[in-house]
């Protein structure tokens, strides 16, 4: 025999309150009372009463979800932004939809399109290298996640990486340094450019010689950082310290000064990452905190997709502070130069 389905009203009669006031506790209305919560909340249990998803999307005209779309889900620093997304999405009762654009801006642009085709409330996006322009006429609120959107002028959440990156830079020459280089992602990348630029910028305020033997471009994984570390070691005139500009380089780099027995050599990583604290030397990070700027931008979203206003986007910028551990206040020593 086939169970009825459970319907809002038969909760309300359990409960002895108003469908309405049944469909605010779903809702997570703050206006009704706890003792009416606990009861209502008790029949849904009780009954086993389910929210009919899709009828409610119809209503609305968008489905109660958010989608999140990132380079790659395989970066420690998207995962956990995901994660934290992810748990802000349930405290609102908010589904989520995750998307990778794979590092391809034909599949951006298709992966954003197919989000807006689910009726999606909202989205955030940490972009590649789209053009999105063609979000300029389209209504369903967007936040922009740890880079400016190509073509567009909409809400964005980031961090000054020009001037965080000049700081880190800054901060191993204090320390004596004079060869400094630069592990760093594809140059297309707004992000990767300007920590390059920052690291450029704090060599010309110091007065160092800029080499390019030491910049090490394209880095796009650890696996690829790793291989040019090892170059790098490999070189005549080895640096004396190496500046990291993403978390997931950081891993590749820390891996080969480890198995190449180069531990001397002074580093500071661009974000942090699991066991950079236990490691010996403990590595120095600028705490490039996703959880914080995933939260910010799950945060605005919110009150964007409340409001319906998105003619007046906002800029936030996060600062970050630098966790000396030991790796970035190494010295320079004295190096053997390869033949």
């Amino acid at each position: 025999m086939t169970r009825r389905k459970i319907r809002l009203s038969d909760v309300a009669l359990a409960a002895g309150t108003s469908t309405k006031t049944v469909s605010r506790v779903i809702n997570g209305d703050a206006r009704v009372s706890s003792d009416t919560r606990k009861r209502v909340q008790g029949e849904v249990d009780r009954l086993g009463y389910q929210v009919d998803v899709m009828a409610r999307s119809l209503r609305k005209g968008v489905d109660d979800t958010v989608g999140v779309i990132v380079p790659t889900i395989g970066d420690p620093f998207f995962a956990t932004m995901i994660e934290e997304i992810e748990s802000i999405a349930l405290e609102q009762n908010l589904n989520v939809f995750i998307a990778s654009n794979s590092r391809t801006p034909s599949t951006e642009r298709r992966v954003v399109e197919g989000m807006l085709a689910r009726r999606v409330a909202g989205m955030i996006i940490a972009p590649f290298m789209t053009d999105f322009g063609f979000l300029a006429n389209i209504n369903t609120p967007v936040v922009f996640l740890d880079r400016h959107a190509n073509g567009l002028d909409s809400d964005v959440v980031l961090v000054d990486d020009f001037a965080e990156s000049q700081k880190a830079v800054i901060h191993l020459a204090s320390y004596g340094h004079t060869r400094i280089a630069l592990i760093v992602d594809d140059l297309e990348i707004e992000t990767s450019r300007k920590r390059r630029e920052g690291y450029l910028a704090a060599h010309v305020e110091l007065g160092l010689p800029i080499d390019e033997s030491l910049q090490f471009l394209g880095c796009t994984n650890a696996e690829a950082a790793e291989s040019s570390t090892y170059k790098m070691l490999a070189q005549p005139g080895v640096p004396t310290a190496i500046f990291s500009a993403r978390s997931e380089t950081s891993l590749g780099v820390v891996r080969a000064l480890h198995m190449g027995n180069r531990t001397d050599i002074a580093m500071v990583s661009f974000g942090d990452f699991v066991a950079a604290d236990i490691l010996s030397p403990a590595i120095t990070v600028l705490d490039h905190n996703p959880r914080i700027l995933a939260r910010i931008a799950m945060e605005r979203l919110i009150a964007l997709m409340a409001s319906g206003e998105t003619d007046f986007p906002s800029e936030t910028i996060v600062p970050l502070h630098m966790i000396a551990r030991g790796s970035g206040e190494l010295p320079p020593t004295v190096l053997e130069v390869s033949a």
